[in-house]
């Protein structure tokens, strides 16, 4: 009998220990992945974000001018699954438990799930968050820092823009995309 309450003292322990963990922020993941071997970060400085061309409103020029960082994260599925399995649950607990991230959409591309948060108020966003996974391909997650971004100049600057590839090397995202 006296084995049975060992037991049952241990799980109780065990389950209040685990309660009292706090909850990582996407800022804490970030950081942390950044020192986990397999994964793949970038910080891209908005320096690299051009528009293709002067002749568009000065309202997507201000949305430009409104974005100060962009940090991206992936943990390629090759050689890696079962970790993929465990950082997918991490990102979907962070979005889950931390009411900051408002769902935008949520859809399926090539087969990948994409999830896609944002911060701040629908008139004026702080952060637009892409987080995807795909079974065999890995999972990632994108992060748009800026101030009082307007959702639809987004869309339109995102149309008018061209990345300076010249000084920016993607070289090391080529594995995420091949199995």
């Amino acid at each position: 009998m006296t084995h049975y309450i060992k037991i049952i003292l241990f799980i109780s322990l065990t389950l209040t220990a685990g309660s009292c963990q706090k909850n990582t922020s996407l800022q804490e993941y970030l950081v942390e992945s950044q020192e986990k071997n397999g994964f793949i970060t970038i910080d891209i400085p908005t320096s690299f974000l051009q528009l293709k061309s002067e002749d568009v409103s000065d309202e997507v020029k201000a949305t430009l001018k409104s974005i100060y960082k962009i940090n991206v994260v992936a943990l390629p599925a090759k050689e890696n699954q079962e970790a993929c399995k465990i950082e997918r649950v991490k990102l979907k607990s962070i979005f889950k438990k931390n009411k900051k991230y408002k769902m935008l959409m949520s859809m399926k591309l090539q087969e990948m799930n994409v999830h896609v948060y944002f911060t701040g108020k629908t008139t004026s966003l702080n952060e637009i968050i892409a987080f995807g996974y795909r079974d065999g391909l890995g999972v990632g997650v994108a992060r748009l820092l800026g101030k009082n971004m307007n959702p639809a100049n987004i869309i339109t600057m995102l149309n008018k823009l061209k990345i300076d590839t010249n000084n920016l090397n993607l070289e090391q995202f080529s594995a995420i995309f091949s199995k």
